[in-house]
């Protein structure tokens, strides 16, 4: 038997609504969200039963809103005692990551990428960064763009690196413009603004990194029970010492999920399970290896759903 991962998706999976008919029907799901609200002294289940979608998708809102959800999906998908031999996130995933391998707290989860949010959104002004998606080129083309822009004094980097062919870029406003124009002279098939609140995972937001550790520091942070796959190398990380370190980095070095995907494989996994909302990771998996197997769980339907597929995998 090959071995399982669990993947935890990142900001722009929120939907309103999301957990909602879990929580209904499960107490130990419900208490999930409730443990969120008192943490954060705020009616976040209600945004995120209720929105409105402009309101949830603010990054503050969002970063915590998708931890909880996608924990109070794991505790209801654990019952069925599918296990993970790794497990991995996507940028704020890598949170849900961290709880899921025990490495901290659901409660410290919570506070955190909250202020995470927080940091990230003060540290450019409004307007002043941005990303987008360039499709359909490879990243040292485009990593010779991006540079070629910066050292013209608009700074702008690689920031996702989801799959072959797509990577998302983020930086200035006007360097992502110009790096965009010139990826498109360059080959890029297309490329696509994001409506983001700034320039995530970019150099931009070192001023976010410093108040983050401050944060961090904190926290009692445990070492992972599972390898948890870290997005800025793609590695395995146990230690709590150097989980603190990579979050602190993971705000302005790239995303390398690609990279993350093809070291799970070599790692032996072959199947890959998404929980949370949504089923982008689920996709972006394919991309990178047709022949891994794919779930996503996102309510009680898709979960019994998967955990029917996996039995039926095994005999």
């Amino acid at each position: 038997m090959g071995k399982t991962a669990f993947i935890f998706p990142g900001q722009g999976s929120q939907t309103v609504g999301m957990g909602l008919s879990l929580a209904e029907m499960h107490p130990n799901v419900k208490a999930i969200f409730q443990k969120a609200d008192e943490k954060l002294n705020a009616k976040l289940s209600k945004i995120i039963f209720e929105g409105p979608q402009e309101e949830l998708t603010l990054t503050v809102n969002a970063q915590p809103a998708l931890l909880t959800t996608s924990i109070a999906v794991l505790e209801f998908f654990r019952e069925s005692g599918v296990q993970a031999d790794f497990v991995a996130g996507h940028s704020l995933g890598e949170y849900t990551a961290l709880v899921a391998a025990g490495a901290l707290t659901f409660e410290e989860g919570v506070y955190l990428v909250r202020k995470r949010g927080e940091f990230m959104e003060s540290a450019v002004p409004n307007g002043e960064g941005t990303m987008a998606a360039v499709l359909g080129l490879d990243r040292d083309r485009l990593s010779e763009v991006t540079e070629s822009v910066t050292e013209s004094g608009y700074p702008v980097q690689l920031a996702n690196l989801n799959c072959p062919g797509q990577i998302v870029i983020s930086g200035t406003t006007r360097g992502v413009e110009l790096a965009g124009v010139k990826a498109k002279e360059a080959g890029a098939k297309r490329v696509l603004p994001l409506v983001v609140s700034g320039p995530f995972h970019s150099s931009l937001m070192k001023p976010a990194a410093g108040q983050l550790k401050a944060e961090l520091d904190k926290i009692d942070m445990k070492n992972a029970k599972i390898p948890v796959i870290a997005n800025v190398t793609a590695e395995p990380i146990y230690e709590a010492g150097v989980i603190k370190e990579k979050l602190i980095e993971q705000l302005y070095s790239p995303v390398l999920w690609e990279d993350s995907v093809s070291k799970m494989i070599d790692l032996g996994v072959d199947t890959f399970i998404e929980i949370g909302p949504g089923k982008v990771l689920s996709g972006l998996v394919k991309k990178v290896s047709r022949s891994a197997n794919t779930y996503s769980v996102s309510d009680e339907e898709s979960a019994l759903a998967v955990i029917e597929a996996l039995k039926e995998e095994k005999q």
